[in-house]
């Protein structure tokens, strides 16, 4: 098997240092891991100028889809890094799934309006990325064997002396103001109870549209929110008509290394406190909640049975229940679920089985989803949908694009919602999705 070749470059903490340099690029793209710790986030990945632009079609299923990614990937051809090397990208896919890619995998009604037209689903062909490894403060340019001497060579010279374009800056044309009042959410959040009550489903996440106006570079939108807002699988994403897809989300999908599987589930959420002692007893109040826990444990229960389709008999284990995990504007309640591929299944396999992730549609899946094209008067498009890499080698790093916007013909759009059950409360569950949101929102007006 080939190997990469890697060019170092000084290191970087913030990854729109580098980024600002193709930011302009096409097809440019960075997976962000915030700001990084020892407990999460460890790699930025950024690259431009893919080698192919591939959209899912309209018609078209989502295993022809994933084969056509899957074709793709073997035509750039196996690749491995250097020894002594830790790095999650050799050359590969990264993009984006919507959420409603689901419908390309499931037969789902279509009740829900597709007002905003993002393809379902859009990945570039990379054959070099710049890659920050924060836990050996590293930054290094890698490059894939099929890259030729003068691309690398350019590129070195591109990261070595950055030539940052002028940007227009980003601002709201009008405050953000959100799609549906607080009457149509009672009525939707009673709708869901009468379901509950019924047997048709347990859970179902709901959630609510936000969108302003705008103009300006969304990228330097991106850059303010990031500063407010730091997540591990955070990322900006350039789209062809000038907009781009902006993710602050702090949620794992799945992730595959090795051929060992991981979803990391967020189930659970309370806002930060103003001090210490109110942030401390907010904390306490999730961990110890039984509504919480149990609907955490429902989301585990359902993505044990996801990852069972393509993981090995015997392998799919919970190795962490319950955990705290805690952010700029939230704290949440997070679980951990494992598994090993089976030997006749891939990363892309895998993605089929078990999208889109539970946390964010509700138990049983596709009732839940039902229930939310019925009730969710638009689509939902990038919102609860994924930003993954795929690399040569099978590696894959997924999230749920939750805390996420998207620019596109002049308006932006971002979405809070949450997981309601029998014993719900409609104004929580109202000030929830608002809580989730309200740092994003806020700091966009403030730009």
């Amino acid at each position: 098997m080939l190997t990469c070749s890697v060019h170092p470059l000084p290191y970087r903490a913030n990854p729109a240092d580098y980024f600002a340099a193709i930011r302009n690029a096409p097809g440019a793209v960075l997976l962000d891991s915030g700001r990084p710790s020892a407990e999460r986030g460890r790699y930025d990945v950024l690259s431009a100028w893919p080698l192919e632009q591939l959209a899912v079609l309209p018609d078209e299923s989502g295993a022809h889809f994933l084969q056509r990614l899957r074709d793709n990937l073997r035509r750039l051809g196996d690749a491995q890094v250097p020894a002594g090397y830790e790095l999650p990208f050799a050359g590969g896919l990264i993009g984006y799934l919507s959420y409603d890619f689901g419908r390309h995998l499931e037969n789902l009604p279509s009740q829900a309006l597709d007002d905003l037209q993002l393809p379902d689903a859009r990945f570039g062909l990379y054959n070099w990325a710049l890659i920050s490894d924060h836990h050996g403060q590293t930054s290094q340019l890698v490059f894939h064997p099929s890259l030729v001497d003068s691309e690398r060579q350019r590129l070195i010279a591109l990261f070595t002396q950055p030539q940052v374009d002028a940007l227009a800056p980003f601002k709201l044309n009008a405050p953000m103001a959100a799609d549906l009042s607080a009457e149509d959410y009672r009525q939707a959040f009673e709708r869901i109870q009468d379901y509950i009550q019924a047997g048709d489903c347990y859970q179902v996440n709901f959630a609510q549209r936000f969108r302003a106006e705008c103009q300006g570079d969304p990228w330097l939108a991106y850059c303010a929110l990031r500063q407010a807002c730091p997540t591990p699988f955070s990322g900006f994403q350039s789209l062809p008509d000038g907009g781009a897809v902006l993710s602050l989300s702090p949620e794992r999908f799945v992730r595959v290394s090795q051929r060992q599987v991981e979803t990391r589930p967020i189930k659970g959420t309370r806002p930060r406190g103003l001090t210490p002692a109110e942030d401390a007893a907010n904390a306490a109040e999730l961990l110890a909640s039984p509504k919480d826990r149990a609907e955490n444990l429902m989301i585990v229960d359902l993505l044990r049975n996801d990852l069972g389709r393509t993981c090995r008999i015997g392998s799919v284990r919970v190795p962490e229940l319950f955990s705290l995990e805690s952010y700029p504007n939230v704290h949440h309640l997070v679980s951990s679920v494992t598994g090993e591929l089976a030997a006749d299944r891939d990363a892309l396999d895998l993605i089929a089985g078990s999208f889109p992730g539970g946390s964010i549609t509700g138990a049983p899946k596709i009732r839940a989803m039902q229930i939310i094209d019925e009730l969710e008067p638009t689509r939902r498009g990038l919102y609860c949908g994924s930003l993954l890499y795929l690399d040569v080698r099978g590696e894959m790093d997924s999230s749920i694009a939750i805390r996420s916007l998207l620019v596109k013909d002049g308006q932006v759009c971002c979405w809070g919602g949450g997981g309601i059950v029998a014993d719900s409360d409609w104004q929580a569950e109202y000030q929830e999705s608002m809580t989730k949101v309200r740092i994003l929102l806020d700091t966009l007006q403030n730009l």
